[in-house]
């Protein structure tokens, strides 16, 4: 058998194979067996507090701002969870993902279909 042959059925099946496994994957992870790869994740934000002893009128109009930036902050997040668009990101990168590799194994496949024509 011819070398170019046998490294042509070679990229032909590695390239199926391929397709078949990023395309199993999605299906796992698309049904909810699986979770995909977090490539997003959240960070924990420490707030800092400001202790401050004068009261004067400066301190508790910043106390003020403080108090309802903090309030909005707790609506946005009952409203829009963090969670939800990581999440979201986190499938929307594995598509890409899986759309790469089976981009790849198609052009795995096509090489081995060349080199086993020749």
């Amino acid at each position: 058998m011819n070398v170019l042959k046998l490294i042509g059925i070679t990229l032909l099946f590695s390239g199926i194979l391929l397709i078949f496994w990023s395309s199993y994957q999605s299906y796992l992870i698309f049904t909810g067996k699986t979770l995909p790869p977090e490539i997003f994740k959240p960070q924990k934000i420490s707030s800092s507090t400001k202790s401050s002893t004068s009261f004067s009128k400066v301190s508790e109009i910043e106390s003020a701002k403080e108090t309802a930036i903090e309030l909005v902050k707790e609506q946005l997040k009952e409203v829009l969870p963090l969670e939800n668009f990581l999440k979201m990101f986190n499938l929307i990168s594995w598509s890409i993902f899986s759309g790469l590799l089976i981009f790849s194994g198609s052009q795995l496949s096509s090489l081995g279909i060349k080199l086993l024509k020749k």
